[in-house]
């Protein structure tokens, strides 16, 4: 997935700028999978052993996991697919139908999470993580 579509279509677009962050699941963290990440992002990779360290038990910092799998998920099993087509079909649509003006929200609420985590003039954020 990462060599077949996710770095070919990232060389169709400015990614000077761009982070990338993910959990630490283990297919995330596969040296083979960090060295590429590190080699495409360079410092700007948030990962477990990664240049940016990803926070433990911080699934409130990831859009996915606090947004996405609960609305999809409300919206794809609302007609209680019988098949795997149709929930494949479901899944499609629900995706598809995500509009710009609610990611926009989402990335806004992103960021107000990153505030919490801001350390303060420098100083260690490990104290304040879990305290959202």
């Amino acid at each position: 997935m990462i060599t077949n579509f996710f770095i070919p279509e990232l060389n169709n677009h400015d990614v000077q700028e761009l982070w990338f962050q993910q959990d630490g699941a283990t297919c995330h963290t596969a040296r083979a999978t960090i060295d590429l990440l590190k080699d495409t992002f360079g410092d700007r990779l948030i990962s477990r052993f990664g240049p940016v360290n990803w926070p433990p038990r911080s699934c409130d910092l990831t859009p996915l996991d606090y947004f996405l799998w609960g609305y999809a998920k409300s919206l794809v099993y609302a007609d209680k697919p019988q098949t795997l087509d149709h929930l494949e079909d479901n899944i499609h649509r629900v995706i598809a139908d995500i509009r710009p003006q609610m990611l926009e929200k989402v990335i806004e609420n992103w960021t107000s999470r990153l505030d919490y985590i801001r350390p303060p003039r420098g100083s260690p954020c490990q104290e304040i993580i879990f305290k959202m």
